[in-house]
């Protein structure tokens, strides 16, 4: 028998988000998907959007195409943040599967409700947190287990430290990434401590302003953080406003008690292993070494049409059709954002904070002067 034609829906928000980073053409070439219908408020973007999905119904209202539309999957798309809560519990009461753009939610409310709701109806979430598809992961992960770096000691990750975003914005917006990378090698947070900063003064009430990309209250260009996982092991994240490396530091590193594995964000983006206790290669002589998705060493032979987006499609329709959850799924979502909030929560609180947390609003509303 022929394999099901999931109907797929697509909202997107020229100008304000647009459609993320390819969740839209994505589907044109996922075999088991059906583009139907796409939902845009600009129409101008609309337009553009039908030729480039081929997607047969266009809507102004992205409410109308969840009533009239029977639709298996909806691709959530816009960058920004602040319409993610209204658009995916939409979807929910529509009955569809979700594939969305990272970051998750404003707040842990939101996300906490999307995800009681998506349990309650059965419905499968996938987020575009790529790092999770890409095929080096395994292989480093098959790395740490056979020794090649020793007993893992620290995990390091920073952000992309750019003159714009470093700092709160850069946590949110591509921090994301890291957490949730950092998250697959070392598996859940149980406590946070972390400073947030503003021109070297301590954040308080008077630096938080609106954020970019819909965020909401935000702060600081310099953060700060310290997780300890439930393994016992300590991952740090930082980002400092204008302090971006050329090439970049955009990254995650892992040190071993010999070696060190590093990643770079992204689908297919290239991985090293050094072999090197002192992770010093300038003392020892050792060789940085890629990581491919064949193993060290080894030319790469695989590519990335539309980076992660269509491993992300199709796992999410197996993860439909097997009753599992995505590679990437609502549940590390939640727990990535749980680690952005963090953040402020533990600078509010000026110490160290229990995770999961016990404040589900955002810790800078609560700020004192």
């Amino acid at each position: 028998m022929p394999k099901k034609k999931y109907r797929v829906g697509i909202i997107g928000r020229t100008n304000k988000g647009h459609y993320g980073h390819g969740l839209d053409y994505v589907w044109k070439d996922v075999e088991r998907a059906d583009v139907v219908a796409v939902a845009d408020e600009d129409k101008a973007g609309l337009a553009a959007a039908v030729k480039r999905t081929g997607a047969k119904t266009p809507y102004l209202n992205y409410r109308a195409m969840l009533e009239k539309e029977d639709l298996d999957i909806v691709a959530v798309c816009p960058r920004w943040i602040d319409k993610h809560h209204e658009y995916v519990m939409a979807c929910a009461e529509a009955g569809c599967h979700v594939y969305m753009e990272k970051p998750f939610c404003r707040t842990l409310e939101e996300a906490d409700e999307l995800v009681t709701n998506f349990e309650m109806r059965h419905l499968k979430l996938a987020i575009a947190h790529g790092n999770r598809y890409t095929p080096q992961l395994a292989v480093a992960k098959k790395l740490i287990e056979a020794g090649e770096i020793g007993d893992v000691l620290e995990y390091r990750a920073r952000g992309k430290e750019d003159s714009r975003r470093g700092g709160g914005e850069d946590l949110w917006v591509l921090g994301t990434h890291m957490l949730d990378l950092m998250r697959a090698f070392a598996g859940d947070v149980t406590s946070c401590y972390a400073t947030v900063r503003d021109k070297g003064e301590l954040v308080s009430k008077k630096h938080v302003y609106d954020g970019n990309e819909g965020i909401g209250p935000l702060a600081g260009d310099s953060i700060d953080a310290m997780y300890q996982f439930e393994d016992g092991k300590a991952g740090y994240f930082s980002s400092h406003r204008g302090a971006a490396g050329s090439p970049t530091r955009f990254g995650l590193k892992i040190f071993g008690s010999r070696g060190v594995i590093e990643f770079q964000s992204g689908y297919l983006r290239t991985a090293f292993l050094l072999k090197d206790a002192a992770w010093s290669p300038g003392r020892s002589g050792a060789k940085w070494q890629p990581i491919s998705s064949n193993g060290v060493g080894k030319p790469e032979t695989m590519t990335a049409p539309h980076r992660a987006n269509l491993a992300a499609a199709n796992d999410l329709i197996d993860a439909i059709v097997k009753d599992r959850d995505p590679i990437s799924c609502m549940y590390h979502a939640r727990s990535a954002t749980e680690m952005i909030v963090a953040v402020f929560e533990s600078h509010r609180q000026q110490g160290p904070v229990a995770v999961p947390l016990e404040n589900r609003k955002n810790p800078l509303t609560m700020l004192k002067s």
